[in-house]
């Protein structure tokens, strides 16, 4: 059922340390989006041959359940100078970190976790800079998020945002020593969502030269760092523009400016795409490229819109609508590439705030998600085929935004983890997002509808049978209230009596109904040989 995978696969080490100082790093991730950028990273580093070499073990959360994996990952830890952590937000797996990692943390140098569960969240550690305290402390770091997490409702992350761009202001109220310390984890936040591996290897670097290796020790490295490229928390990004946008007006003069777009595509509908800002910026966007080439090349045209948070109503309200008049949408169709509920990602979801936003788009809204925690290989050869958490997490939960037609839109490399393009599966999500678009403004008298009749058990005459309700009249009211709606409505019968003898006398509602519809008899033989699990069948249903 779980993933196989050895963190082995991807495992890095210095070909030759040489004399250098060597910083033992472990990381645990959620998704697998930074596991290609921080093996760039830290490979980066070692054949520079410069003064510090990494020994770099990553490892993805759900990895966490094969017991072979949990005690290389426990052993890695034992010996790690730092651990590394972002989004760890399953709760059985999170309590398997805390046990883990909480028996070194005062040996480890640091402890950097993003947001994560709270229990998680308090490992972390980075000189006199703590969450221990995380929900009791009353200091001003705790007590800003905390406010910012009531008020706007959009989690820990989004908090964290809005806490750098006011980092200077919460500073000021800490002591000087304990201010450095913060300040270097709001900077390991900055690199972390940068992602890209320059990004991630002077976040290493600073880890290195502040913590590992600190001013005063012996043999010390003398190390070179940059600071953080950061990318906007809000805009829209396309694979063939300059770069991003934060202003709505410039992508659709750029749009309109664009000689390799088809007329077809620039009549055609308008679909909004939603991505992970983590999947841009470390380069691991190949199934994002896929889907917005598909649509253009299928006659649409694409406002592919991103956040560096997990609450996407903000892009949505920011590039979704018309910039003159905020209540009218100019998209006919809302595809989320992102896998996960509008607000709150893998963690704390505000349901009601993603339907009020979808409520006043009032366009179609498809979720498609990447295979997180199986690799293409997995899903493919299992029976269950998408892993159960992954089922919950960016199937159902994002239904009860209002989302619609779960589709799997990318594999995953079980050594890189990058995603790849599932060809059929972008062609399907392509099709169906212009379908649903052009279904909206298709005139409702050259629509087609069918109702469907509950008939249960099948086959006995069931046609239609519902306890205390009144099946036929009800079907009967709604065609009157569609034909007045202006839905085509021919041959309608003149009673809810008549409507039901209708259906009811019509040859597949009669007992036996099954024999009229028959495409193809198979053997007994030949089912079994098209089912290799039937064996597996017969212990609850008997032999066929």
């Amino acid at each position: 059922m779980f993933t196989q995978v050895r963190s082995a696969n991807r495992r890095v080490s210095p070909a030759d340390v040489n004399g250098r100082a060597v910083m033992k790093a472990v990381y645990l991730v959620l998704e697998p989006q930074y596991q290609n950028s921080l093996t760039q990273a830290a490979t980066s580093l070692n054949d520079q041959n410069g003064p510090l070499a990494i020994e770099l073990s990553g490892y993805l959360i759900e990895e966490l359940r094969d017991p072979q994996n949990y005690a290389d990952f426990c052993a890695d830890v034992a010996a790690a100078d730092v651990f590394i952590a972002s989004l760890i937000f399953i709760e059985d797996l999170a309590q398997k970190v805390v046990e883990a990692v909480a028996p070194h943390r005062d040996r480890l140098k640091a402890v950097v976790v993003f947001p994560s569960m709270p229990e998680v969240m308090r490992l972390n550690k980075l000189g006199t800079f703590s969450m221990a305290q995380l929900g009791q402390s009353k200091s001003a770091i705790a007590s800003f998020m905390k406010k910012r997490k009531e008020a706007g409702g959009a989690g820990f992350q989004d908090a964290m945002l809005k806490l750098l761009n006011t980092l200077p202001t919460v500073l000021k109220y800490l002591p000087v020593e304990k201010a450095q310390d913060a300040r270097s984890f709001m900077l390991s936040f900055q690199y972390w969502l940068g992602g890209t591996p320059d990004n991630l290897r002077n976040f290493l670097l600073m880890l290195a030269d502040k913590y590992v290796f600190p001013k005063g020790e012996d043999g010390r490295p003398e190390l070179a760092i940059a600071d953080p490229v950061v990318f906007s928390d809000l805009g829209i990004w396309h694979p063939m523009a300059p770069g991003m946008f934060e202003d709505l007006k410039e992508y659709l003069n750029w749009t309109a400016s664009r000689s390799e777009l088809s007329d077809e595509a620039r009549k055609g509908p308008v679909i909004g795409l939603v991505l992970q800002r983590s999947h841009i910026v470390t380069g691991d966007e190949a199934h994002y490229v896929a889907v917005i080439q598909e649509l253009e090349y299928r006659g649409a045209t694409v406002i592919p819109v991103f956040c560096g948070g997990l609450d996407f109503t903000k892009p949505v309200n920011a590039f979704f609508k018309d910039p003159l008049n905020p209540d009218q949408p100019i998209v006919d169709a809302v595809v989320s590439l992102t896998g996960f509920a509008l607000v709150g990602g893998p963690a704390r979801q505000d349901h009601p705030k993603a339907i009020e936003v979808l409520k006043s788009l009032n366009r179609p809204y498809m979720v498609a998600l990447p295979l997180v925690f199986q690799t293409t290989q997995e899903w493919e050869e299992s029976d269950l085929g998408l892993h159960p958490v992954q089922v919950a997490l960016q199937i159902a939960i994002p239904e009860l935004d209002g989302a619609i037609e779960p589709i799997v839109l990318s594999g995953r490399d079980d050594a890189t983890g990058k995603a790849h393009t599932l060809q059929d599966r972008v062609d399907a999500i392509a099709e169906r997002a212009i379908r649903w678009a052009s279904l909206r403004t298709k005139p409702r008298a050259e629509k087609k509808l069918a109702i469907t009749v509950f008939s249960f058990p099948p086959d006995k005459g069931n046609v239609g049978t519902a306890a205390y309700l009144d099946v036929f009249g009800s079907i009967y009211r709604v065609l009157e209230e569609m034909k007045a709606k202006g839905y085509a409505i021919d041959d309608m019968p003149r009673t809810p009596k008549a409507l039901m003898e209708a259906v009811l006398s019509d040859p597949e509602a009669l007992a036996g109904a099954p024999e009229l519809a028959i495409a193809h008899r198979m053997s007994v033989e030949e089912y079994e040989r098209l089912t290799p699990y039937s064996e597996r069948l017969e212990e609850n249903w008997g032999k066929p």
